[in-house]
């Protein structure tokens, strides 16, 4: 399936607030296939694995637990026998290379697809099993990750970080970014990493500074183009 062509469904980083019709439709939002462009990233401070400088000593521990890849960041997997249905992470991603898109057959039409988005950072995508097909081209490998929310959630974020999950990569709270301009700045709440519209808790385009209120009960806060967030209360 060309891929890398292609851009985002729904939620795209140009849709302003939820209801409102935006002529613009470019990348990453974790929304619905969302945002276009500009939406799925997220910090590398995430990845949850790492090579060691070659000046490092080998001390005989792994400071740093390994990644386990579920599959690989390019290719087309059918799923069911090749990608089982589950949550999956992609970290590290950059220039908004990274593409991926969920479909319900392999006939690569748009009218196959059931979501998908251009990543810059990380993206989390949940991929269903009534899914047929799994495509991901120019993204660092994926890795399963657990139902349940859990780690050492931070109180900040990148601003083009992508998609961070609520009590695993970040704590519940407000949050504020200032010195966002030009409407380059897309942030949206989620109540899952289904990428379609009905995963769209809230979003908006704000200039200026932006403040958001992510709830314990959201799932995922997916940002791009923002200044870099820190947790006011």
């Amino acid at each position: 399936m060309g891929m890398k062509g292609k851009v985002a469904l729904s939620a795209v980083v140009g849709v302003v607030v939820i209801g409102v019709v935006s002529a613009n439709a470019s990348d990453n939002g974790d929304g619905g296939s969302g945002s276009s462009g500009k939406g799925s990233s997220a910090s590398t401070d995430q990845q949850a694995g790492g090579k060691k400088d070659a000046g490092d000593k080998d001390t005989g521990k792994k400071d740093v637990a390994e990644k386990k890849v579920a599959f690989s960041g390019s290719g087309d997997f059918e799923v069911g026998s090749e990608v089982k249905p589950g949550t999956y992470r992609t970290t590290g991603n950059s220039d908004g290379m990274c593409y991926w898109e969920r479909a319900k057959d392999a006939s690569g039409e748009m009218d196959s697809l059931l979501a998908n988005d251009n990543v810059t950072g990380t993206s989390y995508v949940t991929v269903k099993a009534g899914d047929k097909i799994f495509s991901t081209s120019d993204c660092k490998d994926w890795e399963a990750v657990a139902a349940k929310a859990s780690g050492s959630p931070a109180a900040k974020m990148a601003g083009d970080g992508g998609m961070f999950r609520v009590g695993a990569d970040i704590v519940p709270g407000t949050y504020k970014s200032t010195g966002n301009a030009d409407d380059a700045c897309y942030w949206e709440r989620d109540k899952d990493a289904e990428h379609g519209i009905d995963s769209i808790i809230a979003n908006d385009n704000p200039n200026g500074t932006a403040i958001v209120k992510i709830s314990a009960s959201d799932a995922y806060f997916k940002t791009a183009g923002c200044k870099d967030w820190k947790k006011t209360g």
